[in-house]
């Protein structure tokens, strides 16, 4: 058996990367929860107590004011009635998924598991069922790792906002019920947070003592192949100790499994002193070059909770982000938003059964394999700002690699119009065999540092194509 880690980063430094999560390049989220009951967009349990949001009108207009129907009531209206886990994983494997992800609780301190440590929770409120439990069964039919996301250590600042009460209109000065410390337990006890001290990670030492129960709960229960934070490691300041001890338990219990640790930590601290006792996870953005140690991207089709308003990313787009990341070491997990009844819509349904037709022609690129010597050739790059991400007009000289054996996976980005691919990476290769996924041996010449490949007048697939090259 391996030897188990202790809470330090000196101990913790010593995690290497499991060869599954370099494997698998692509998984599907469930970031769902109450907070999909209005179907109005991310963080609807924050917003919902600023007056004048968005958010709050439509509460107000909808349900009523947040002093007489809170965030607690919206969680009693989340049914799942017709949540069918079996099923989507079906579709979500199909389409190319070989992870998942289930959200165990958002910053609003609703957990979708039987827990113990908090009343608040899909079991006792709501759709009277283990959520994580069920995803989890799912993900065994197809031997697909399981992970869990925990947005909890932000919850307690985050939630501030449920202690206040609206400034003006037929409502001022009522507080919100946030404030009924008949539910203090869910709300938080955080009056010493307010707009002006609002820190990502609360200070609150209580607090971090309850996170740390509820986390080691959701390690107990699943022992999850990957847990991701959305924050660095709690709860930063100098004081990791919370956070290196849930990480060494989350390793530890894999190792008391499987004989050796196959789980992987995630978060956003870009620090290397602090990311590299698991993995750095990059929100809604990537990273410029090839990176040394294994990453991930974590997006989503729309935005993170159902939106009526929200625009989708065409199928096309969410590949070429795929295939970008994965030149350069990276992982992508991609949110597939749910209805509060469980449902996906007939748009998101599309999007992946484009992505599952994609990846009947060219997985073989894409499990498996390794970054090249470079990450691609061409004029175009993926512009990299936080929480931006805008489809490039990639061109013909456009190229992104991977590697396995002795096989290069060029994907084209764009297809030339003439039919002829012009590679400039393999001057110093010999170069055996060229080959279209999805169609077979192509012709092809290798001159003057340029191999030339003869496409076919038809391509095996309207999205990203690729290339095949053995080398020697």
């Amino acid at each position: 058996m391996t030897k188990k880690f202790d809470a330090s980063f000196d101990s913790l430094y010593s995690f290497n990367c499991p060869d599954w999560f370099r494997d698998v390049k692509f998984g599907i989220w469930s970031h769902w929860g109450p907070q999909s009951v209005p179907m109005y967009g991310d963080w609807y349990a924050r917003s919902m107590y600023i007056e004048g949001s968005d958010q709050y009108r439509y509460h107000v207009r909808h349900y009523g004011h947040p002093s007489k129907f809170g965030f607690k009531d919206i969680c009693t209206l989340w049914k799942a009635d017709k949540f069918d886990p079996d099923e989507l994983m079906e579709l979500y494997y199909r389409a190319g998924a070989r992870y998942f992800v289930a959200q165990a609780t958002h910053h609003d301190n609703f957990f979708n598991y039987d827990s113990k440590v908090n009343r608040f929770n899909s079991v006792n409120i709501g759709p009277k069922k283990d959520i994580c439990a069920l995803w989890k069964q799912a993900t065994e039919k197809y031997n697909m790792p399981f992970g869990l996301t925990e947005h909890l250590a932000a919850s307690f600042s985050w939630w501030h906002v449920n202690k206040g009460a609206d400034k003006t209109g037929p409502y001022k000065d009522i507080p919100y019920d946030g404030n009924d410390t008949d539910y203090r337990d869910f709300y938080h006890d955080n009056y010493e947070h307010n707009e002006n001290n609002a820190p990502w990670l609360t200070q609150n030492r209580k607090y971090h003592e309850y996170w740390q129960r509820a986390v080691s709960e959701m390690i107990e229960k699943f022992t999850p192949d990957l847990l991701y934070s959305d924050s660095g490691l709690p709860f930063g300041s100098g004081d990791y100790s919370f956070g290196l001890e849930t990480v060494a338990q989350l390793y530890n219990s894999s190792i008391e499994k499987y004989g050796y640790n196959r789980a992987v930590y995630t978060q956003k601290d870009r620090n290397e002193a602090i990311y590299k006792v698991g993995i750095l996870d990059i929100e809604k953005s990537q990273l410029p070059g090839i990176q040394e140690r294994t990453w991930q991207t974590d997006t989503c089709i729309g935005n993170w909770f159902y939106d009526v308003r929200q625009v989708y990313k065409k199928p096309g787009h969410i590949i070429e982000m795929l295939v970008d990341i994965i030149s350069k070491n990276g992982t992508m997990l991609l949110n597939v938003l749910q209805r509060p009844d469980g449902t996906i819509d007939e748009w998101e349904r599309w999007t992946l059964e484009e992505l599952a037709e994609w990846f009947k022609v060219c997985s073989e690129g894409v499990y498996n394999t390794r970054p090249w010597k470079v990450y691609g050739e061409g004029d175009s790059r993926v512009e990299i700002e936080g929480f931006k991400e805008v489809s490039v007009p990639w061109n013909s000289s456009d190229y992104r690699f991977t590697n396995k054996d002795n096989s290069v996976y060029a994907f084209m980005m764009q297809a030339p119009k003439d039919n002829r691919a012009v590679l400039r990476s393999f001057a110093d290769c010999e170069v055996i065999k060229v080959e279209l996924l999805g169609h077979g041996d192509i012709p092809f010449s290798n001159q003057f540092g340029l191999v030339c490949a003869v496409l076919p007048d038809k391509l095996p697939t309207k999205y990203t194509n690729c290339l095949k090259i053995t080398i020697r």
